[in-house]
């Protein structure tokens, strides 16, 4: 979406039209509705309009939900935006430090400013690409004079009285449509600037869970956040919003409900013991925030192999922060060996899962020509140079 597309977008017609076009979830949808608009006498330049926005409010509706049906996007926008109910948490945690104002420096399309206003907390937003500045300011129109909106580069807003503040650099490339992922030394704003802002105030940071964790201060907590087995965010807090004694923490979310697990540094692993009864899969938000030891011991498990995210044990325990299986037996580790042990045991819907062995899922399911009712979870990993098959049950 250019300047151009969205001014066109931006008048009580257009605005009238997505709405009236509604959901466009399929490609024989878009073209229906393309021919139909057309044919009723509206611009090219607003009918691609219309239903790109169409599209993208279907799409949105994963991370917004219903809000997501009065809101606009553009492509890049949507796919960085903070999903709605991650940012209440962050939002929650900037009211539960008496934050009342925040300077959001980097706002996107305006993701984590909704659930910060959504809570009443003032917002003043800035961001750099002029299209994505007006997308967010019509995001948060509802919310009238709490909220302001500015086209600007980060580094040139003034915090003035806000209490804090709230950064999310980019970290892909400019645009609004197809974008890649650019190196950490090209973040906009710049990683030096936005953690001397993390210095001068309480805020918080939001980056790619896969973040070096080198590079991050002593003095921030990181918090590596998942949703619905995704992890999708590492944020690092300062200030008043980082909670003493605290530097590692991992968020689990799923749906409406969340789990976390902090600690004062990365936890210690449990050590190498063989397969049990179970076998435990941590949460990515774990793996990331190195607490794999913390959750092995809650669940008398170890490690099934150094250096790779299985544990292992024979308690019946499981628990948010991992993925459980009960072990049926071991098979062997080749491909046809294997399809014709599956066959016997008529294993028709087969999960396969994989850590530390060089195997594509996908291919090795059509290799192996899954016949039956029956239905299990195939582990694959590598204890050493030994290649181990597991199968199992999902707890």
């Amino acid at each position: 979406m250019d300047i151009a597309e969205l001014t066109t977008l931006l008048t009580p017609a257009g605005l009238q039209l997505v709405d009236e076009v509604g959901a466009l979830s399929s490609t024989a949808e878009v073209a229906r509705a393309v021919s139909r608009l057309r044919a009723a006498g509206h611009s090219p330049e607003l009918v691609s309009a219309v239903v790109s926005q169409a599209s993208l409010r279907v799409r949105a509706r994963a991370k917004f939900g219903e809000f997501a049906d009065r809101m606009l996007f553009s492509r890049a926008g949507l796919e960085q935006a903070t999903r709605l109910s991650v940012a209440a948490r962050h939002a929650g945690r900037f009211r539960a430090a008496g934050i009342r104002r925040v300077a959001d420096l980097g706002c996107g399309i305006g993701g984590d400013a909704l659930g910060m206003a959504a809570l009443g907390l003032e917002v003043s937003a800035v961001d750099a690409d002029e299209v994505t500045a007006a997308i967010a300011a019509f995001n948060l129109a509802p919310f009238g004079e709490s909220v302001t909106v500015a086209h600007g580069r980060a580094e040139d807003a003034d915090p003035g009285a806000a209490d804090a503040v709230w950064l999310d650099p980019a970290r892909r490339s400019a645009g609004h449509g197809e974008t890649v992922r650019v190196r950490a030394a090209d973040y906009s704003p710049p990683l030096p600037w936005a953690w001397e802002q993390l210095r001068a105030r309480p805020g918080g940071m939001k980056l790619g869970p896969a973040f070096d964790r080198d590079e991050l201060p002593h003095d921030v907590e990181a918090q590596w956040v998942s949703a619905d087995g995704s992890t999708i965010e590492l944020v690092a807090w300062s200030g008043a919003l980082a909670r003493p004694g605290v530097r590692r923490a991992a968020l689990v979310t799923r749906g409406d409900d969340a789990w976390e697990l902090t600690a004062a540094a990365d936890a210690a692993d449990e050590p190498v013991r063989e397969l049990g009864a179970f076998v435990h899969e941590p949460d990515g938000a774990v793996i990331r925030a190195r607490l794999i030891g913390d959750v092995a011991r809650a669940l008398s498990a170890g490690m099934l192999a150094p250096a790779i995210a299985y544990l292992t044990g024979d308690a019946a325990l499981t628990s948010p922060f991992v993925s459980s299986f009960r072990v049926r037996e071991t098979l062997p580790f080749e491909t046809r060996a294997l399809a014709k042990a599956l066959r016997a045991r008529g294993i028709g819907t087969l999960e396969i899962k994989k850590r530390g062995v060089d195997v594509d899922p996908a291919a090795l399911r059509t290799k192996l020509g899954l016949r039956g009712d029956a239905a299990a979870t195939l582990l694959l990993t590598r204890i050493g140079a030994r290649r181990l098959a597991v199968l199992a049950d999902r707890v």
